[in-house]
């Protein structure tokens, strides 16, 4: 098999399956929000009733989750009519209207809550992670996100990020070596955990990428002597430090800086001329957006 069908067939079974998991999370959500039964729409509304409602932003922002929105909607009524006026990525402000959805009316009910609390959440996501690319715009320094996500939601927060314009770093444990404090510390020093990771990766053919992580000028020169790496991070250090510790590491590796970074110190990293900036407030940090889905009376 040559390597371009090996990479289509790679890309097709990664949308597979990252459609198989959008739907097992639809289905786990509305389990838990409607267990039994949707008793207040089952008591007051007739099941063949149709009706229709819209998104309305409350809030300018990044919009975000409408493709997840749709499919929460098609995953009830396959056969419901949802009209898009916005994408994910568009700049949206308040009293926009951003879909518009033609179904049952148990339909739209039950879709209601999940909708916008993903939408609410991933939105919260891509409109502070851009607030943080614009910061960096006109710099080479990427923005990252990190696994400071939401337990079983990381799938969508890492996607409101990019909608965002940020980058996203490993998804999990499974997909890059990152070799923090404490598995250093527990290995017994920088050394001896890149050697040691470099002979598991080639004994079990793994091709993944490596990245250690630094916390001071030593740590940095001991990497730099070891090599085998692809990426130094540069944890808690100072914009003074990290940019001493890009000078020595002169583009032999990636660079990376991490730790205490915000919207108010984040130039000044990037200045120090770090590759990738990563910070868990872009997901931890982001405040929902405000967005409500009405129903429209004829």
């Amino acid at each position: 098999m040559n390597s371009a069908v090996f990479f289509l067939l790679t890309l097709s079974l990664k949308r597979y399956l990252y459609s198989v998991n959008h739907l097992e999370f639809i289905k786990a959500a509305l389990l838990e929000d409607v267990g039994a039964g949707d008793y207040s729409t089952l008591a007051s509304i007739s099941t063949e009733a149709n009706g229709k409602a819209i998104l309305k932003i409350k809030e300018d922002g990044i919009l975000a989750g409408m493709e997840l929105a749709r499919q929460i909607f098609f995953f009830l009524e396959p056969e419901a009519d949802f009209v898009a006026f916005d994408k994910d990525g568009d700049k949206v402000v308040s009293g926009q209207i951003a879909f518009e959805v033609n179904a049952k009316i148990h339909t739209i009910l039950k879709a209601e809550r999940l909708a916008l609390n993903c939408m609410q959440r991933m939105s919260g996501i891509a409109t502070l992670t851009n607030e943080y690319v614009q910061l960096l715009k006109g710099c080479n320094t990427k923005i990252l996100d990190t696994r400071k996500t939401t337990p079983l939601f990381r799938t969508f927060e890492k996607e409101a990020v990019k909608i965002g314009g940020g980058e996203n770093h490993r998804m999990g444990l499974y997909d890059m070596v990152m070799l923090k404090d404490n598995h250093i510390d527990f290995c017994g020093g920088i050394t001896k955990a890149i050697l040691k990771t470099n002979e598991y990766l080639k004994a079990n053919r793994l091709d993944l990428k490596i990245e250690v992580e630094t916390r001071s000028l030593a740590d940095v020169e001991e990497v730099l002597s070891v090599g085998q790496v692809h990426r130094i991070m540069l944890d808690n250090f100072s914009p003074e430090t990290a940019k001493e510790a890009v000078k020595m590491i002169h583009h032999r590796f990636e660079t990376e800086a991490s730790g205490g970074i915000n919207k108010s110190n984040i130039l000044d990293y990037a200045s120090a001329g770090v590759d990738f900036i990563s910070a868990g407030a872009i997901i931890h940090h982001a405040v929902s957006m405000d967005l409500s889905l009405k129903a429209q009376l004829s």
